[in-house]
């Protein structure tokens, strides 16, 4: 089969809902993927943000493998071995005492709107509905998270949203008092927002943001499901900030590509969540919590400290563009999250070019190419990615 073979099977069965580059992925090693036709790339976009490890890496492989020969599914009905060890790790590495297991981050983001809301209702404060979110943010594509977003592009068509949300600026914590009420039941805001253009607010925005959120008694949210496990520089972005949410969201980077997402919270809110009112049938399931397991303790073995220092090289020989190429206007990010925004040509034709010489990237909006690589980058890998991507800035056709 070539890459025209498997597009031409996918356009008579697929749903058509995606921008899917024209090329078909069937094997991953590391940093490395190759495509239908046998041509070889360097994966600098990491499923966007999923694989932290590369593809097929041993230890995931190995959990994988040996969970496989025990079991596979039992639901939420019975408890399972693996979801408790995972628990138990994301809690000694975290601000929250108990964990909840979905299969996606735009699951989680419901979740965590769900814990928000029930939290007041149970308290007596049914009236503290709102969720108050940023323009240009991203949390999912399900209709409670849709309506959380703050992109319209993304929501057109699909009205009635849910009621209850209210959108300021990103990194204006004055905006964000002003929009405080009575009514705010919580603040849903990602670290990083990821799918705007790799946008990083002001050092010390989410500090602000969570003393506002004390005062007027609201749940601070972070959506963690693009920045968490490592991607940041450190296990979870908010590190960063010195404060702590009161719950958080994470997906994408946990089991390494098996699907798996959940939340995070404070022993004080996760307690408003009693059975009945939520749940999920394959949430956490075996498969996927052993995975994660491997995950962890790879990441937490020095991979993280590992990703840091590789993403201070890229981001450092990405910085060294700006100076010299006039299509390159800046270069910005948080750890092994990175926004290269051009100007004078679109994002996507650098995108397709770059993919011509063999790197994987993605358009975060019409003008910032994202790179969301794996923490394990080599030297020689960073350098390789480096040159591509100037290459393709320079000779990419507007």
């Amino acid at each position: 089969m070539t890459n025209a073979d498997v597009i031409a099977r996918a356009k008579r069965v697929l749903f058509q809902n995606y921008r899917t580059q024209p090329i078909a992925i069937v094997r991953g090693e590391g940093a490395r993927a190759w495509d239908a036709d046998g041509k070889r790339y360097l994966d600098c976009l990491g499923g966007i943000a999923v694989c932290v490890l590369g593809h097929n890496h041993p230890r995931v492989h190995a959990a994988l493998e040996a969970q496989a020969a025990k079991l596979w599914h039992a639901s939420n009905v019975y408890l399972t071995l693996p979801q408790i060890e995972l628990a138990e790790r994301l809690v000694s590495r975290s601000f929250a005492q108990r964990a909840f297991f979905c299969n996606s981050g735009a699951e989680a983001i419901e979740a965590l709107i769900k814990l928000a809301r029930h939290f007041h209702f149970e308290a007596g404060r049914e009236s503290r509905v709102e969720i108050v979110c940023a323009t240009n943010s991203f949390h999912g594509r399900t209709l409670g998270a849709l309506a959380a977003t703050g992109q319209p592009k993304y929501q057109k068509g699909f009205a009635p949203l849910p009621g209850g949300f209210v959108h300021v600026p990103f990194g204006d914590a004055a905006a964000l008092e002003r929009a405080l009420s009575p009514n705010t039941a919580a603040v849903l805001l990602e670290p990083v927002q990821g799918e705007a253009g790799v946008i990083v607010p002001p050092a010390n925005y989410l500090r602000e943001v969570r003393a506002l959120c004390d005062r007027h008694g609201a749940l601070l949210l972070l959506d963690e499901v693009q920045t968490g496990l490592g991607r940041s520089g450190k296990m979870w972005a908010y590190e960063h900030s010195g404060i702590t949410p009161d719950a958080m969201s994470f997906a994408k980077g946990i089991a390494n590509g098996i699907p798996l997402g959940g939340i995070l919270a404070t022993e004080m809110l996760a307690k408003t969540l009693t059975p009945g009112t939520h749940g999920t049938t394959f949430g956490g399931n075996p498969l996927a919590c052993a995975a994660a397991c491997a995950v962890f303790d790879e990441l937490i073995s020095g991979v993280i400290d590992q990703g840091q220092r590789a993403a201070e090289r890229l981001r450092g020989k990405l910085s060294a563009m700006v100076p010299r190429q006039p299509r390159v206007k800046d270069v910005r990010g948080l750890g092994m999250l990175i926004g290269i925004e051009v100007q004078g040509i679109a994002a996507a034709p650098v995108v397709a070019k770059a993919r011509e010489l063999g790197l994987l990237s993605n358009a975060a909006g019409e003008s910032v190419i994202r790179l969301a690589p794996p923490l394990t980058l080599t030297d020689a890998e960073i350098d390789e990615a480096a040159e591509i991507l100037e290459s393709a800035i320079t000779s990419a056709v507007a």
